[in-house]
């Protein structure tokens, strides 16, 4: 008989320290109990982007802080969590040995299992956690440093069936948000000037659309833009209309791309014939609602269930993280405290690495 289970998630990957529990009752319902998150924007917008020696001390001072918080939020003693699930990688070094030392510890005092959880596939079972998706379903993970169309398997099988050959489009709109003078994440900061501009004005390119296969170039695009607004500046500064028409070019660009290869991404995916055909998106720029609309009109228009999480659900969180070890705990993964922090960690190991591989291994 199916009996309750819950987790404690940790996540500490980038610029978000984040704790939170998750819990699935006998009848399969899953509930996010609490979801705590500390951003670390004030710290970082100085330096115009995350300086990770100052992420990794924030992560350290506010991990067990966030631990504390989430439980009582969710009302459970640690005694009471079945397993402690913890960011392994990939991320900023500093960041993510901080999350999985804090696992460790609580493992260590307490007898819980402890679980290894890559971050993508927090971002890739997140559809499962809010909308109970079936397997096998088509996820386009979209954020600050991953862009990749994956077959959700199960949860430790993952397909990559096209990426970013470059610059995720996360990391495209921060770049493009400091060459224009706003602030970060640039994510928000670039949609917010978007919708008062002229999205046709500037002849921004669509990189790699001549081409048939499922991969996309962001590095392009933000090339242009910077030639454009160079050709714009009078002195050190542009006009406010100006800002927001980029703006507006930029995400148009964007926003074709990821339609268009969506819908190769698709063709892929139905030549499967799976039972049940899902399109979902997660990731920080999944929260974008020019892309979240293209992608669900396409969707739509290929009889496509498209799924998006709630905005508070794509961008880091623990909750993701907590929801992704529930699966695998059920599965039987148990890690032991020789887990290792890991920079890097393809969630589809099997294929050729899209952005080369070094010391540390594959990139993504």
């Amino acid at each position: 008989m199916p009996r309750q289970i819950t987790l404690l998630g940790l996540e500490s990957s980038c610029d978000d320290t984040a704790a939170a529990v998750v819990r699935r009752d006998e009848n399969g319902r899953v509930d996010v109990l609490s979801n705590i998150v500390v951003g670390q924007n004030d710290l970082h917008k100085a330096f115009g982007g995350v300086v990770p020696e100052i992420a990794a001390r924030a992560h350290a001072e506010k991990i067990d802080l966030c631990v504390e918080k989430a439980l009582t939020e969710a009302g459970v003693n640690l005694s009471e969590a079945d397993a402690i699930a913890v960011t392994a990688g990939p991320g900023l070094i500093g960041g993510v040995m901080s999350g999985v030392m804090c696992a460790k510890g609580l493992a260590a005092a307490t007898g819980k299992p402890l679980i290894g959880v890559n971050h993508l596939a927090g971002h890739a079972l997140t559809p499962r956690l809010t909308d109970g998706l079936s397997y096998p379903y088509l996820m386009l993970l979209v954020s600050g440093g991953h862009c990749q169309f994956l077959i959700a398997r199960s949860p430790s099988e993952f397909s990559r069936i096209g990426g970013t050959i470059d610059d995720a489009p996360g990391e495209a709109f921060d770049k493009t948000a400091r060459l224009i003078g706003l602030p970060q994440p640039g994510g928000p900061a670039v949609q917010t000037e978007a919708a008062f501009g002229d999205p046709k004005r500037f002849k921004f390119p669509r990189p790699m659309l001549d081409r048939a296969e499922c991969d996309m170039s962001f590095s392009g695009l933000k090339t242009a833009v910077l030639r454009t607004r160079n050709e714009l500046m009078t002195g050190n500064t542009m006009r406010q209309q100006d800002v927001r028409d980029l703006c507006a070019g930029f995400q148009a660009a964007i926003v074709d791309v990821l339609t268009e290869k969506t819908r190769r991404a698709i063709a892929v995916y139905m030549d499967e014939n799976p039972s049940e055909p899902s399109l979902a998106v997660a990731g920080g720029v999944a929260a974008n609602t020019a892309i979240r609309a293209a992608l669900e009109s396409v969707s739509a228009e290929l009889g496509v269930k498209f799924t998006a999480p709630p905005l508070a659900l794509c961008t880091d969180n623990a909750a993701m993280i907590a929801y992704a070890g529930l699966e695998l705990f059920e599965a039987g993964q148990r890690d032991g405290m020789d887990l290792t922090a890991r920079p890097r960690w393809p969630l589809d190991s099997a294929s050729a690495p899209m952005l080369g591989s070094g010391k540390k291994g594959a990139k993504a």
